[in-house]
């Protein structure tokens, strides 16, 4: 597909303009009320209280060591509620992973064991119909992530993001994000819901640190990204990580030398989907003019 015409779909495509917001379950006073409850539970139990509780759960990964925890918490209630209820054993939220096309091997190599490993029905999303590195580069060229980071990051995560939620019918998202990381994540509570949108996100190890982490990987033998062990702290695209150089900072080595703690999932999409159309009219003008 050509960059006109993918322009042209984005621009054609409904599904990718309108975002019907979701039912409201709960109004801002009982969210509070929420957080300051659960926030006196463990993650396990916070996790329990969600299974039963929030429609149409989803666990987003990329398979960082929080969601890793996260995964071998739901594999653990998984197990407990089929011993008690006599039934076979069966992962009971599924995981949603966006491949970016520039995972690392070894990221690539863990979501399959991880899945397999935790027998978790794993759905992965990547961009806009595109399934290697050579579709993506054909459409918007090499090293976007250097010309253009705001559409890179928002067709490697964004996008496939609201895209898996609206196929899915995914009303409530699992996190990995934690206070301690710091940045935009400071301050996040347990619970949250996006304004505009209406989707819940629970980011159960909010209020861990990065060492109550470590720990319980290696007390529990969760399986975790060998990158780690190289000095990694946050792992995202090869092309934007490198080994940690201050081990006080849980996110250092992610975008060096940028103004930069996120990738865009989090962020407001509807902004960042005006901006990339807009970018994307703007080079198709370009293209246009310099043909003729």
């Amino acid at each position: 597909m050509s960059l006109k015409m993918m322009t042209e779909t984005y621009l054609a495509d409904d599904s990718f303009e309108s975002e019907e917001k979701l039912q409201m379950l709960f109004d801002e006073r009982h969210l509070k009320y929420l957080n300051k409850t659960l926030a006196k539970l463990p993650p396990k139990k916070i996790l329990e209280w969600a299974m039963v509780t929030l429609p149409d759960l989803y666990q987003i990964t990329s398979f960082g060591l929080t969601g890793l925890v996260i995964l071998d918490m739901i594999s653990k209630i998984s197990h407990e509620y089929a011993e008690e209820n006599e039934k076979e054993p069966h992962h009971l939220v599924p995981l949603i992973f966006f491949d970016t096309l520039y995972h690392f091997p070894e990221t690539l190599s863990l979501s399959d064991y991880a899945a397999s490993h935790y027998k978790a029905e794993l759905k992965i999303f990547k961009p806009f119909q595109c399934d290697t590195v050579s579709d993506f580069e054909r459409l918007y060229g090499t090293k976007l992530w250097e010309t253009d980071e705001s559409t890179y990051d928002y067709l490697v995560k964004v996008e496939p993001s609201r895209r898996a939620y609206r196929e899915l019918g995914i009303k409530a998202i699992i996190t990995g994000r934690r206070r301690s990381q710091k940045g935009e994540r400071e301050n996040i509570d347990i619970l949250e819901i996006e304004e505009k949108t209406g989707l819940l996100k629970l980011n159960p190890l909010a209020h861990w640190d990065f060492t109550k982490v470590i720990t319980y990987v290696r007390a529990n033998e969760v399986p975790y990204n060998k990158l780690i062990d190289q000095g990694y702290r946050s792992i995202g695209d090869w092309h934007s990580t490198r080994p940690a150089k201050d081990s006080s900072s849980e996110r250092d080595g992610r975008w060096e030398g940028k103004n930069k703690t996120e990738c865009g999932l989090h962020k407001d999409y509807f902004k960042m989907r005006a901006a990339f159309i807009e970018s994307q009219k703007k080079r198709s003008k370009l293209e246009k003019s310099q043909s003729l």
